[in-house]
């Protein structure tokens, strides 16, 4: 589907894990698709387009990730939570093996109940 050519092109940020509980903290299972907390300043809108290249701890790959922002922490959140935004994966192949790739990596944490950036 081609893009209009007036339509923004969708910003793009990068997100380095570097280890397994910051990958808890930014992994947003709530989504079926399965998405990852990114903290920026920058000011976004539900919906918005956004590519995330993302590293995970222990994975020498990269992984873009062609996303729509789904949750806004905004400035001054509480609960010590860190401004940014939920990107939720799109509901594609290689976003169905990133998110197998990452609840691999959490295993049993993923039952844990801990407060993470989001929910």
């Amino acid at each position: 589907m081609a893009t209009p050519a007036n339509a923004p092109r969708p910003s793009v940020m990068q997100l380095n894990i570097k280890d397994k509980t910051q990958l808890f903290m930014s992994y947003i299972r709530l989504f079926k698709e399965g998405g990852i907390f990114v903290p920026t300043t920058r000011e976004y809108r539900l919906g918005d387009d956004v590519y995330v290249l993302l590293s995970l701890p222990e994975q020498a790959q990269r992984y873009p990730v062609a996303g729509k922002v789904a949750w806004i922490n905004p400035a001054r959140v509480g609960g010590g939570r860190v401004q940014g935004v939920g990107v939720r994966f799109p509901d594609d192949e290689k976003s169905h093996q990133l998110k197998a790739k990452i609840e691999e990596l959490l295993g049993s944490a993923l039952g844990a109940d801990r407060q993470t950036q989001t929910l």
